[in-house]
């Protein structure tokens, strides 16, 4: 697991020079002012070079400044209002085009993704979800909708799948009583983080049972107690949670899924077919009068 950036400095703090230890020092108290500047911005109310940030973070093991920088930013995910994030993403678009932007962003957030997710963690995800007796699939607030989605399939696909979307701790334990060593459960919350969804992953391990974290961070709370920790990019800033990244993971993990019972999941469609166009569940854009 990746080492906490306050970790990182304080390990390093005693060996530090002058001007690495005010950089310390400020972004201990204030890191999240210091998220959002440049290195040469940071440098100058500190009090030192821009080229000493720079050696600061190197210091620290991070390969340069913008990674320093997102682990600052990492740190405040959790800690921004609402209307912290209205300004902050309006300083970030300014006078630009709002759509080209926000697209441009979540193309971002689907590539790093793709360069963060472990293709280990996802294999092994898909090995639980595949041989769980029961699936249990845990979203509250916005992550509801990506619960709603993959539950929707997977109980297409498998079929023994329990939607949770409570943001009741009393509500979800009634949820969760029966989950044991032979179930899985996904996991799935952005910043804000839900402690509720923290509180199902911890409740759920300890019953033994396959766990799964669909998360943004190695150092979200769901993280802690999952067994495959599955890396989605949202936005760290915008009052709207940005769920383009962790769709596309979602229905990665849907394909595997169908992939791996290819056989089954042909026979379910099939009946599936049958009975749709039986009972006209779907339209037709074939006007059978011409």
């Amino acid at each position: 697991m990746e080492t906490h950036l306050l970790v990182r400095i304080d390990s390093k703090m005693t060996s530090l020079s002058k001007g690495h230890k005010l950089i310390a020092e400020f972004i201990e108290q204030h890191y999240d002012q210091a998220a959002f500047l440049t290195a040469s911005r940071l440098g100058e109310i500190v009090g030192v070079s821009e080229s000493t940030v720079v050696r600061f973070a190197t210091e620290l093991g991070y390969a340069g400044y913008p990674q320093l920088q997102k682990a600052m930013q990492e740190m405040i995910k959790d800690k921004l209002t609402s209307v912290q994030r209205i300004e902050v993403t309006a300083a970030k678009i300014g006078d630009g085009d709002v759509l080209e932007c926000v697209l441009n962003q979540d193309i971002q957030k689907i590539r790093r993704t793709l360069e963060e997710t472990s293709h280990e963690d996802f294999d092994r995800a898909v090995e639980a979800i595949t041989s769980a007796e029961n699936i249990y699939i845990f979203g509250t607030r916005s992550a509801s909708s990506l619960a709603g989605f993959l539950g929707y399939y997977f109980d297409l696909i498998l079929g023994n799948v329990h939607i949770v979307t409570t943001a009741s701790r009393s509500g979800m334990y009634e949820a969760l009583l029966r989950i044991s060593e032979k179930d899985a459960i996904i996991g799935i919350s952005f910043p804000r983080y839900s402690k509720t969804a923290a509180s199902a992953m911890d409740f759920a391990s300890s019953r033994g049972a396959s766990t799964i974290a669909i998360t943004d961070s190695m150092m979200s709370p769901l993280a802690e107690s999952a067994d495959s920790v599955l890396i989605a990019r949202s936005d760290m800033a915008s009052v709207v949670d940005s769920l383009v990244a962790p769709l596309s993971l979602i229905n990665a993990l849907i394909v595997a899924t169908v992939i791996k019972n290819k056989e089954e999941v042909k026979e379910t469609f099939a009946t599936l077919e049958t009975v749709w166009n039986e009972q006209g569940v779907y339209t037709s854009t074939h006007n059978s009068n011409k």
